[in-house]
């Protein structure tokens, strides 16, 4: 009998687990937070032994290194597209003060167009992506018209358009800036590079073989009055862009787009010679018996 009331004295003093009963365990006394230490920091500073004077003193410590925007507690900050929406107003906000501020002072740098004349008939063309790095930047371009360009004569401009090859075209490039027409006597001619590192070094590549085609376009030493310009560039343009008739439509088509016939695909080695045609005589002689 001893035994058993000893056993359930000893059951009666234990906390059963399936029961919410409050029982003499010891439980740890909720942290009190201050108005200024979130809950989540106090429980952890609890843990550590830290005082709220140690976890003030240690704020104002930080907080000197940050500016009046960083000072928001955790739980009243604003989300991740919010913070994205700030730094976007920040920098409209920077702009138009630059715009507001310096932008008069560019006032001092204005000068008058003054438009290219004969003297300066190169138009250079460069890229730009908003300061962005990008290898088209370092590209440079030059077109002329061939008619402006110090060509001595008929024969110097003949030989200054064969030499240029692919380089010549009857009509300004669509990225030149020259008008359609502008100086068109000759056609136009258009160098790019952009094999070195520097839009300077490119630039000057393009100027040196612009002056060494003018240069030996000027010799005399060979005219190259027997070879004809050669075309097949510009044809080949206008198949890419799909210009013409279709092949098919021709004799002995494919489906492949192509210029249509022209006077100048009529072979030059069937047209008669001066010295074949036939002498008409002239005089009564000439009458034909057939007259009579």
């Amino acid at each position: 009998m001893h035994r058993s009331s000893a056993l359930s004295r000893a059951a009666s003093s234990l906390r059963p687990f399936h029961s919410s009963a409050v029982r003499a365990f010891p439980r740890r006394a909720p942290a009190q937070s201050g108005p200024d230490i979130p809950l989540a920091v106090s429980d952890a500073a609890q843990l550590e032994d830290i005082t709220p004077e140690d976890y003030r003193a240690a704020q104002l410590g930080t907080r000197a290194e940050y500016s009046a925007d960083d000072l928001v507690e955790n739980e009243n900050d604003t989300t991740s597209a919010g913070h994205l929406y700030l730094l976007q107003q920040r920098q409209n906000l920077h702009y138009l003060r630059l715009i507001e501020h310096e932008m008069p002072k560019l006032v001092a740098f204005r000068k008058p167009f003054v438009a290219p004349t004969g003297e300066t008939p190169l138009a250079v063309r460069s890229l730009s992506y908003g300061g962005e790095e990008h290898p088209a930047t370092v590209k440079r371009s030059v077109t002329a018209p061939v008619s402006l360009l110090p060509l001595k004569d008929k024969n110097a401009i003949y030989k200054f358009r064969l030499l240029a090859g692919v380089r010549w075209t009857p009509t300004p490039p669509k990225d030149s800036g020259i008008k359609l027409g502008e100086s068109a006597e000759h056609g136009y001619v258009k160098i790019a590079c952009e094999d070195f590192p520097e839009p300077s070094m490119n630039l000057k590549w393009v100027s040196d073989r612009l002056d060494d085609l003018i240069k030996e376009a000027n010799n005399d030493g060979d005219r190259f009055k027997d070879v004809p310009i050669d075309r097949r560039h510009l044809e080949a343009k206008e198949r890419k862009a799909k210009k013409g008739k279709l092949k098919r439509d021709m004799a002995g088509g494919s489906g492949r787009y192509a210029s249509p016939p022209s006077i100048r695909d009529f072979p030059k080695s069937w047209l008669p010679r001066p010295s074949d045609r036939p002498r008409i005589p002239s005089g009564p002689e000439s009458a034909s018996p057939l007259a009579s």
